[in-house]
C-alpha cells in the first residue's frame, strides 16, 4: 500500500465505477465499496488487487483482496467472496484503477524567485518553475509545463504544453512535444559521438542538427539523446525509454516503442514503430529495425531486421534458433 506521506488518495469508489473506469467486466457486487489498491498478498477486504501471471496463482487463492482483476481463465481460482473484474488485460486494467486512486496531478503553477529566467523566454500560462532552474534565451514553454529544480533549458529550446522537466535535466538544441515527460538527470541535445579519425588526433564534426521529440514520451533518468550531425535524432509520439539508455545522432526511433535500461542505439540507426529492446540489448549504426520487432536482453544487433523479428544473443538471431544452439552446446558440454 503506498505510503500517504509521499502519496494523496482519492476517495473510495464502487466497483461499478472501477469496472467503467478499467473498461472491465464486473462479476460482483456494483455497489461494493473499494478503498485502495494493494499487491495480492498484502491486500486487505477493502482493497483491490490483480492477478496477470499464472505463476503468482496461489497467491490468488488465498489473497484477502476484497476485490481482484483478472482474467476469464484465473476466474476458477477465485477464493469466495472475492469480487471480480475481469478484463482481456488485467494489468493495463489495474494501471487505469490505480491512476483513479492516486492521479498523477501538477502542483499549482508558480514561478519560484530563485529560478533564472531570461527575459526573451516565452512563458506560457500555469507553468510551474522551480527554485535553480535554468530558462535560456529565446526559450518557449506551453502552457501547463512544469521545470523542476535546477534544469537547465537551453537557448531557443521548445517544450510543448503539460510537459514535465526533472530536477537537473539538461536540454539544447531540442523541440519537444506535448505531455511528455523527461526524468531527473536526463541529458538532452548535446553534441553527438561525430569526429574524424586521425593518428595526429581526431578532428571533430560540427554536429549541427537538432533532436525532435514527439508528444507523449517518456525519458528515463540519466538517459542521453545526442542531436543530430545533420539530420536530426527524431523519438516518435508515445515512445518509453527507460533509465541509463543512450541514443546516438541522427537516430529515428518511431511511435510506441519501448526502449530498456542500459541499452545503447548507435549513430543512423533507424527503428520503426513498435519495437522493444530489453536491458542491454545494443544496436549498431546505420541499420533498420522493422516494425514490432523485439530485441531480448543483452542482445547484440550487427545487421538489419524485417518487420516482426523477435532476436537473441550477440550476434542476434532467431530466439528459437539461439535456444536451439544453447541446449545443443550445453550437450556437448555434459559428453565431455
Amino acid at each position: 500500500m503506498a505510503d500517504q506521506r509521499f502519496y494523496t488518495k482519492t476517495e473510495p469508489k464502487n466497483l461499478e465505477e472501477l469496472a467503467s473506469i478499467a473498461g472491465a467486466d464486473l462479476h460482483g457486487k456494483p455497489d461494493f465499496e473499494v478503498e485502495d489498491v494493494a499487491s495480492l498478498d498484502l491486500a486487505t477486504g477493502k482493497d483491490i488487487s490483480f492477478l496477470d501471471n499464472a505463476k503468482y496463482k496461489d497467491a490468488f487463492k488465498t489473497t484477502k483482496a476484497g476485490a481482484c482483476i483478472i482474467s476469464y481463465s484465473m476466474a476458477e481460482f477465485a477464493p469466495q467472496g472475492c469480487q471480480l473484474l475481469i478484463s482481456k488485460t488485467p494489468y493495463k486494467a489495474y494501471a487505469l484503477i490505480a491512476q483513479a486512486f492516486y492521479p498523477a496531478n501538477f502542483p499549482p503553477a508558480k514561478i519560484s524567485e530563485a529560478a533564472h529566467i531570461d527575459k526573451s523566454a516565452v512563458i506560457a500560462k500555469g507553468c510551474i518553475i522551480e527554485a535553480g532552474a535554468v530558462i535560456g534565451e529565446g526559450v518557449k514553454l506551453g502552457e501547463g509545463c512544469w521545470i523542476e529544480p535546477n534544469a537547465v533549458i537551453g537557448k531557443n529550446v521548445e517544450i510543448g504544453k503539460n510537459s514535465r522537466i526533472g530536477a537537473n535535466a539538461s536540454i539544447s538544441h531540442t523541440i519537444i512535444g506535448e505531455g511528455t515527460r523527461l526524468y531527473p538527470g536526463v541529458r538532452i541535445g548535446q553534441d553527438g559521438f561525430g569526429f574524424a579519425i586521425d593518428l595526429a588526433g581526431h578532428v571533430k564534426v560540427p554536429q549541427l542538427g537538432r533532436v525532435i521529440i514527439g508528444d507523449h514520451v517518456e525519458i528515463g533518468a540519466n538517459s542521453c539523446i545526442d542531436r543530430g550531425a545533420g539530420p536530426d535524432t527524431l523519438i516518435g509520439d508515445g515512445t518509453w525509454i527507460d533509465n541509463c539508455v543512450q541514443i546516438g545522432h541522427n537516430v529515428n526511433i518511431g511511435r510506441g516503442c519501448v526502449i530498456v535500461a542500459q541499452a545503447g542505439i548507435a549513430g543512423s540507426t533507424t527503428l520503426k514503430d513498435y519495437v522493444v529492446i530489453a536491458a542491454q540489448g545494443g544496436v549498431a549504426g546505420h541499420l533498420t529495425i522493422g516494425q514490432g520487432t523485439q530485441i531480448a536482453a543483452q542482445s547484440g544487433i550487427m545487421q538489419d531486421l524485417p518487420a516482426g523479428s523477435k532476436v537473441m544473443g550477440s550476434p542476434a538471431m532467431p530466439i528459437k534458433q539461439h535456444l536451439r544452439q544453447v541446449a545443443y552446446l550445453k550437450k556437448l558440454i555434459s559428453r565431455n
